[in-house]
């Protein structure tokens, strides 16, 4: 994350606002449907009804999104959202794009199932938030719920897999005040399975840190005495530092930032089992944590959400992680060799992607892992998405096939048991790095 100065209700808001700004602003530059003819000049209403009808429009939206990525044997079905017509419907441009993405999903799905992943039902609700209305301009703002369920589950392999997005919606009214969507806006940071856009990059989760300052005095007084206590949540009272089994072998810390090893993609795995006991950790704990609060933000914690906030994915790891047994290292919160968080104060590393990597190596609590697919529960992996050198998102592993598949939870968008498998066939050019606990 980048800033800690919005909450995720901020962030919207502010998102909202310049939306509604822009189209006031461009209010003037509508033609004059009223020549002649006053009663079609007044703006149209967005009544209760309406409202519904947006609604429905978007749930028809994402719905044929999901369902282009679902194992249908029946073909040639005509799209939910090309159904609507009359007062409400789907601009021409934005059908155009909407059948495009359809077309890609469509590709994504077959590169799935290609690598043995296929989904055998999809359900998607949509909740409309919000809606401002400026003239012949709405703003709509809604929250996507999805759940797709794995084909052929075998083994201890999660059932289903689901996310949590929000977009904004712009609909505008024609001279005969009929409403047409025009533009859909993704709010969250990050992509979620049913989705094509590319993720935004140049933010870190987390402010990058000039080793000037990553090396911030560590062994001066600290300006900041976090709690060392563990979340309520943690079932376990482990050891701060894992057993010389778990501990990292590098060089020895001169102060820098150290460099993570990248993490092969290739499938199968060559064989690197995880010793759940040698660290002292909790994993059920962790796992039991990622479950109950995936979309559900734990109050005990700010909520960094949102591209303006950088994002909560690394929040909610170190979450994860501290629920299991990580134990806080008081100190400045600028300094990558601290970690501690609580609902007042978070250091860098506790929140950062970059900064997370570096204090987790640096204090050996996590060893890199050759290849992706051998991470385990508990385990966290990280992507660069246009592998500038800088990692832009975090996510922990919280379930693993039979056949050495690692399933991830995150936020940002909020996702619970993303196969690793889809991940990167959505992200193929990506840079990725996994971590053992």
């Amino acid at each position: 994350m980048k800033s800690r100065k919005l909450s995720r209700k901020g962030r919207r808001t502010t998102i909202i606002t310049a939306a509604a700004a822009s189209v006031v602003a461009g209010a003037a530059l509508l033609p004059n449907w009223s020549a002649g003819a006053a009663s079609i000049a007044d703006d149209p209403t967005v009544d209760a009804k309406t409202k519904a009808t947006f609604q429905r429009l978007a749930d028809a939206v994402f719905t044929d999104r999901t369902d282009a990525l679902v194992d249908k044997k029946a073909g040639g079905k005509k799209s939910l959202s090309s159904r609507f017509g009359g007062d409400v419907q789907v601009s021409s441009t934005l059908s155009h794009n909407q059948n495009t993405t359809l077309s890609q999903l469509h590709s994504r799905k077959t590169l799935l199932a290609s690598l043995g992943e296929k989904y055998s039902a999809g359900k998607t609700a949509v909740k409309l938030d919000a809606t401002q209305v400026h003239g012949r301009n709405a703003l709509v703002e809604v929250t996507e719920t999805t759940t797709l369920t794995y084909e052929k589950v075998k083994g201890n392999q999660p059932k289903t897999t689901g996310f949590q997005a929000h977009h904004l919606l712009s609909f505008t009214a024609d001279r005969n005040g009929n409403w047409q969507l025009t533009k859909i806006a993704d709010v969250d940071d990050s992509v979620a399975v049913n989705q094509v856009a590319t993720p935004q990059t140049g933010r870190t989760h987390g402010r990058p840190t000039p080793k000037a300052t990553a090396t911030a005095k560590a062994s001066a007084s600290p300006t900041v005495k976090a709690s060392p206590t563990p979340s309520a949540s943690a079932s376990t009272k482990a050891s701060s530092t894992p057993t010389a089994s778990a501990k990292a072998t590098t060089t020895p810390d001169d102060g820098n930032p150290p460099e993570a090893t990248r993490s092969a993609t290739t499938y199968p795995a060559a064989a690197n089992p995880k010793n759940f006991t040698a660290s002292g950790y909790d994993y059920n704990a962790m796992v039991a944590y990622a479950a109950k609060y995936w979309n559900n933000y734990n109050p005990d914690y700010p909520d960094y959400s949102g591209e303006a906030n950088g994002g909560d994915c690394t929040d909610f790891v170190s979450q994860v992680l501290k629920a299991g047994g990580w134990k806080h290292v008081p100190g400045y919160t600028n300094d990558f060799h601290k970690w501690f968080g609580t609902a007042d104060i978070q250091s860098d590393s506790f929140v950062g992607v970059n900064e997370f990597s570096w204090f987790a190596l640096s204090s050996g609590r996590v060893t890199s892992l050759a290849n992706v697919y051998q991470a385990d529960v508990g385990d966290v992996i990280q992507i660069d998405f246009n592998k500038d050198g800088s990692k832009d998102h975090s996510m922990i592993v919280t379930s693993r096939s039979s056949s050495g598949v690692p399933y991830v939870t995150y936020h940002s968008t909020n996702t619970y048991n993303r196969s690793l498998a889809s991940i990167i066939a959505s992200y193929p050019n990506a840079a990725y790095y996994a971590y053992r606990t």
